[in-house]
């Protein structure tokens, strides 16, 4: 079997267990879904090397309702970085994939209350630049509650009222063919709660198309075009 390349504790937790490096450091285990490729909206795979630094990108995973961040940062994602969720589970963040380790995937429902980005308008999003929200940049920011996170960090809480780091996407590369899968999600995912707040709404755009998991392939595409709005803070 081919070397390929894990964002996070993927190898042993598909199996259920903790890397034997983190058992001291980490009591979750990753939660594997049914595995995805990344594709463009013409469906070629994405290249790692071809996504555009500080770009936000948004996919879904691993429900058709659950929208995710897809970023290149400008540096490799320092690994070995400990996390707590809201129940205080802790776990360890390994850092980023591909050549640099600057690539890195989220959940994008916000950890306070759940504001994701919608069709119409998304209050959430990674911001490359400062502004009052972001401070000096290079974080994710909710405009919702400006809740602030470090995605160089495992998303951790920077600033603001949410009560644990966004959930990890965790991402598979293959570095021969350059392609990158998503394969399942590690830290506090709130995709319960999230079905359970917005239901009338998700019935009304997707029917029961919402809940459905997302496999085979799924579409990165920037938040510019996946929502209508982005308001910015």
């Amino acid at each position: 079997m081919k070397r390929r390349d894990f964002v996070q504790v993927c190898a042993a937790a598909a199996g259920g267990a903790v890397l034997p490096e983190a058992a001291q450091a980490a009591s979750l285990t990753a939660r594997i879904y049914r595995r995805a490729k990344l594709v463009d909206e013409v469906d070629r795979p994405i290249r790692l090397g071809a996504l555009q630094v500080g770009t936000n990108y948004v996919f879904d995973y691993p429900y058709s309702a659950t929208p995710c961040f897809l970023l290149r940062l400008d540096r490799p994602a320092a690994a070995g970085i400990d996390l707590r969720t809201e129940a205080g589970e802790p776990y360890r963040w390994e850092g980023g994939v591909g050549n640099g380790k600057a690539v890195v995937a989220y959940s994008a429902i916000c950890a306070h209350k759940m504001t994701y980005p919608t069709r119409q308008v998304s209050f959430i999003g990674y911001r490359d630049g400062p502004s009052p929200v972001a401070g000096r940049g290079k974080v994710i920011t909710c405009c919702s509650d400006r809740s602030v996170y470090d995605p160089a960090a495992g998303a951790r809480v920077v600033s603001g009222p949410a009560p644990q780091p966004l959930a990890t996407i965790i991402l598979e590369h293959d570095p021969k063919a350059d392609e990158v899968y998503a394969v399942g999600t590690f830290g506090g995912e709130m995709f319960a709660e999230f079905f359970r707040k917005f239901e009338f709404r998700l019935q009304l755009e997707m029917g029961n198309r919402a809940k459905a998991p997302v496999e085979g392939t799924t579409r990165v595409i920037v938040l510019e075009n996946y929502s209508t709005q982005w308001a910015k803070c």
